[in-house]
């Protein structure tokens, strides 16, 4: 059963010598994956209630911190992390390095002075498209620092996540790197979450007629064919901020056995983004919902950190073969 496979495989077992710092951390998605892997992490992050959730949870700290250009480290081996996406995103400005929150000049910078032996980052499929210009920057910089630069667009659906979540892994390492095998089945909405579909826990989240017209008129006007809700014979659609905790034309919702809609609880869009039920969010509602739309999917991470571990055992290159190795452009399936 997959709610049983995921609190068995992704509970913190810490087994590895290897010290793992995550930048941007937010609740915990990655060092989740890692812990799991055997990894111990110290995470660092600007949003009060992600930190106390990955505190909450994990084995690893994570600290308040609103990181920088020129913050000081504690020495590592590994470095992973999300710098915030939202300047390359579809749906934000796309303003790029323009925009305050790029956190690339902070990762790089980190890089630069940890000097890891390997180092993953996540960040949204937009990167390598509408700002392929900078995602080649961002890459000539690694480079230079003394990595092979490996990256491929992956969707979770493809990694046992019941959800179509299509984000780049971009991975520097100094021997080689394999990303991992895709797997076979993919999981459903219903295997997810079948035993809560039907359960009314919170009357506020049945739609009204009102908001049931709205929602018609969107998809009609959006030439929609069938209704956006989640199928039970079907993964879902990637989660975001927006359709978890806004009451949108485009939210995340389950129709019941008596033909009315809810929209989801934290528990349903957890288990959706691949974590374990044991795993407790923190703030409010919407700020768990931000969490967990944010967030990196724990299981995707677990494998990630599996290849890294393999990565992590192999003896480094010669540096001057590094630096003078052409870095692959296209490496995208």
């Amino acid at each position: 059963m997959y709610i049983d496979n995921l609190n068995n495989i992704l509970h913190p077992k810490i087994t590895e010598t290897a010290k793992v710092v995550d930048l941007f951390a937010g609740c915990g998605g990655l060092s989740l994956g890692f812990e799991a892997a055997g990894y111990e992490t110290v995470g660092y992050e600007f949003e009060e209630n992600a930190v106390n959730t990955y505190n909450k949870n994990l084995q690893g700290i994570c600290h308040f911190q609103k990181l920088e250009v020129g913050f000081e480290y504690p020495k590592a081996d590994i470095v992973i992390g999300g710098p915030p996406c939202q300047p390359f995103s579809v749906f934000g400005n796309q303003k790029g390095m323009e925009d305050a929150r790029d956190g690339f000049p902070i990762f790089i910078d980190a890089i630069k002075q940890i000097q890891p032996k390997v180092f993953l980052f996540e960040n949204v499929r937009n990167l390598a498209y509408s700002h392929k210009w900078y995602f080649d920057l961002i890459r000539d910089a690694l480079g230079k620092l003394g990595y092979f630069i490996e990256y491929k667009c992956l969707n979770a659906v493809n990694y046992g996540v019941p959800q179509n979540r299509e984000r780049m892994i971009v991975v520097g390492h100094k021997s080689s790197f394999r990303f991992p095998a895709m797997h076979q089945k993919k999981v459903t909405v219903g295997e997810a979450v079948g035993d809560l579909i039907d359960s009314i826990q919170d009357e506020s989240k049945i739609l009204t007629p009102r908001q049931d017209e709205y929602i018609a008129v969107y998809e009609k006007k959006s030439y929609c064919i069938n209704p956006r809700d989640l199928y039970p014979d079907r993964p879902a659609r990637t989660l975001t901020c927006r359709n978890l905790a806004g009451c949108t034309s485009d939210m995340q919702r389950v129709r019941l056995k008596d033909g009315r809609r809810r929209r989801l609880v934290v528990r349903e869009a957890a288990r959706l983004q691949s974590f374990p039920d044991w795993f407790e969010f923190t703030g409010t509602e919407i700020k768990q919902f931000n969490q967990i739309g944010n967030a990196v999917p724990p299981l995707l991470a677990y494998q990630l950190a599996l290849q890294i571990k393999e990565t992590y055992a192999l003896p480094m290159k010669n540096e001057k073969e590094i630096l003078e190795k052409k870095i692959p452009l296209t490496l995208f399936d």
